[in-house]
């Protein structure tokens, strides 16, 4: 026999109290607004997606049955797949379902895309956190470093380094790291994708490569941007003026003071360019052979699979927004002063 003890009076004062203090916090609000906001955002961009593939030419039904299929193969299967509705129609089932978590089925496989983007969708969060990590990881040390001693050699070479991977896209630089590290040395494999459970070395022996295309040009662009920033602190800022003068060391000063400010900047633009990093898997998958969200959306553009199409679309514009999130709640986290209880 279970005994359980009766809730005290002071237990149901305490949880009016916790909703109150939940109900008037900044940060909730915070993410209530960016979520509603969020809405006609992933809507228009859902919409946006469904006319222009509307307007590309091709047919689905054509393109499955192949060439020498007859005008009567292809008006029954456009039916079966519900191609003869109007275009509005079409979109507000798909809407409906979407509403629901069914983001409809493959026109090409006939299997549920909720459950394709499942099995795909740790590839490409793998693949995107990974190169986060090395791009970031880089860039700061390597900004802190030349920002010590501007106009010196390192610095120099920083910025040699960050305005050469600017002007190379990063399919140039799969390429380049292909032929160099997996053609003539050896050292990592070319194509495929082994998974976290058959080894975690072999996991990211095959992620690296890709990984390093996509992170590459975010890392020159982080690493100049932040660069010139901690400079411009340095050298213009009052604050640096007084922590020198109170006897505050060198690289204090610029960890301490300089960094700390600049990461604000430094955290607005990975946020905006998270965009880029995702964008960026499409092509990148596609070389390595990668089975992620990237490589289905292009294959289910060369196939004219619509309905995978608006779902990947919409999965991807559903992540930038819960970045941008992120990134506000961050600003926060960073500096208490931070509130958005009036914006």
């Amino acid at each position: 026999m279970t005994i359980t003890e009766p809730v005290t009076d002071d237990a149901r004062e305490a949880a009016p109290g916790v909703v109150a203090r939940l109900a008037h916090s900044p940060s909730l609000r915070l993410i209530v607004r960016r979520l509603l906001a969020a809405v006609p955002i992933v809507l228009g961009v859902s919409i946006l997606t469904f006319i222009v593939l509307s307007l590309i030419p091709g047919d689905a039904a054509q393109l499955l049955l192949g060439p020498e299929a007859t005008p009567e193969q292809i008006a029954t299967l456009n039916r079966q797949m519900g191609l003869d509705q109007p275009p509005v129609q079409r979109y507000l089932d798909w809407l409906g379902g979407a509403v629901t978590g069914d983001l409809g089925n493959s026109l090409v496989s006939g299997q549920p895309v909720t459950s394709e983007l499942g099995a795909r969708f740790a590839v490409t969060g793998e693949l995107v956190g990974l190169a986060f990590v090395i791009s970031l990881g880089l860039a700061v040390p390597v900004a802190l470093l030349a920002a010590y001693k501007p106009n010196r050699l390192f610095d120099r070479i920083s910025m040699f380094v960050s305005i050469t991977g600017l002007a190379v896209a990063n399919y140039v630089i799969a390429l380049l790291l292909v032929l160099l590290f997996a053609v003539q040395f050896a050292f990592f494999p070319a194509i495929g994708f082994v998974p976290i459970s058959q080894g975690l070395g072999e996991n990211l022996r095959a992620m690296l490569l890709p990984a390093v295309s996509i992170a590459f040009p975010l890392f020159c662009f982080y690493t100049r941007f932040l660069r010139g920033d901690l400079v411009d602190q340095l050298q213009g800022e009052d604050y640096i003026i007084t922590a020198r003068a109170k006897g505050i060391g060198p690289w204090q000063v610029l960890l301490r003071h300089a960094f700390r400010n600049s990461s604000f900047g430094l955290l607005t633009v990975v946020g905006l360019n998270l965009g880029t990093l995702i964008g960026a898997t499409v092509i990148i998958e596609q070389i390595f052979a990668l089975p992620g969200i990237g490589q289905l959306l292009l294959q289910a553009i060369n196939t004219r699979d619509f309905v995978v199409v608006q779902a990947c679309v919409v999965v991807f514009a559903v992540v930038a927004v819960l970045a941008n999130l992120l990134t506000d709640l961050l600003y926060a986290v960073l500096d208490p002063r931070i509130r958005y209880g009036n914006s």
